[in-house]
């Protein structure tokens, strides 16, 4: 029994330490499907969790702070969308510049907010909840149903997002801008519309996911928040193969990764030999640079990036 409930709550950490690098991820690959590569995601994360902790300190509403979250994600990619899609600007100088906006606003904005905690209500409201009698089955309960409702909606959108891209028609019409925008174009598809929707849609998202560490999981602030969140994000896009459904598996792997580094702090093996924290810190890092070599080496048509990714698209020229 004492292993069931330690299998459960590492799990249950694991998925907790997964969320925010699912929400990057989804909206990573939201903006690429429509052909744009955004390195901005830890940008826009960072916007988002310093945006949302101050709404959700002023109003301890955690609604409205989650909602502000996911609009200043929005934001730092409208800013993306109006260089890359109307400008025709380079995505990746783009992508990074934002990053670096992202940082030196939620390090500007959170000077002052060093070492305060959130209002009751929001703990109240994003905290863990738990689902009567699914709650007691062994391992998962605890994994999945011990959660907060952050976590639910998480995977909820990833499922949606799984079934918009392979079951609909403007899922249909999205993949085509990203594989040829010239022939979208020629079908009498809007391709400008189809980048800025889904480029907002895919900002909004990961400014969800920055609000998740600052709101739910610390929470408190801490400058740089999100430690390097949305660079794996960039890496989990590559290694789901801009599918959701396998995102979901890709950041819950990642995320038990970093619990693996938190658990085997101050552990000593062979005696009085203890692995360094620094160490641990780069497990994830290094499993990055491992995903990356092994998905290039992978051929399969199904599992390369869209055609046009990265590639601005000039209609005079189709």
């Amino acid at each position: 029994m004492d292993f069931l409930n330690s299998t459960g709550l590492f799990l249950q950490t694991s998925i907790q330490m997964g969320t925010p690098l699912l929400f990057g991820t989804l909206g990573g690959i939201l903006c690429e499907k429509v052909g744009h590569l955004n390195l901005g995601i830890e940008g826009m994360m960072l916007l988002g969790a310093v945006t949302g902790f101050l709404v959700g300190l002023k109003s301890g509403n955690p609604m409205l702070a989650v909602l502000a979250a996911g609009a200043a994600g929005l934001l730092g990619a409208l800013i993306y969308a109006i260089v890359t899609v109307t400008f025709k600007g380079n995505q990746t100088v783009t992508g990074l510049a934002l990053t670096i906006f992202g940082g030196g606003v939620s390090s500007f904005l959170g000077k002052s907010l060093a070492g305060i905690s959130l209002p009751a209500g929001i703990a109240s409201g994003l905290g863990t909840k738990e689902v009567p009698i699914l709650k007691d089955i062994p391992v998962i309960g605890t994994a999945l149903y011990k959660q907060s409702i952050y976590v639910h909606i998480a995977l909820i959108v990833a499922i949606l997002m799984y079934f918009y891209f392979k079951k609909t028609r403007i899922g249909l019409s999205l993949r085509i801008v990203g594989e040829n925008p010239s022939a979208a174009d020629a079908s009498g598809v809007n391709t400008t519309l189809y980048k800025y929707v889904h480029i907002l849609a895919g900002g909004f998202l990961c400014g969800m996911g920055g609000a998740y560490l600052s709101l739910v999981f610390v929470p408190r602030w801490q400058d740089n928040i999100t430690a390097g969140s949305g660079w794996i994000a960039v890496a989990l896009i590559i290694f789901s193969t801009w599918n959701p459904a396998k995102a979901i598996f890709g950041a819950y792997l990642f995320g038990a990764l970093r619990g693996i580094g938190f658990k085997l702090q101050n552990v000593q093996i062979f005696g009085s030999f203890e692995i360094s924290s620094q160490l641990l810190d780069m497990i994830p890092y290094i499993m990055t640079i491992v995903v990356l070599v092994f998905t290039t080496i992978r051929k399969k048509k199904e599992n390369q990036a869209p055609a046009w990714l990265s590639l601005p698209y000039f209609r005079e020229n189709r």
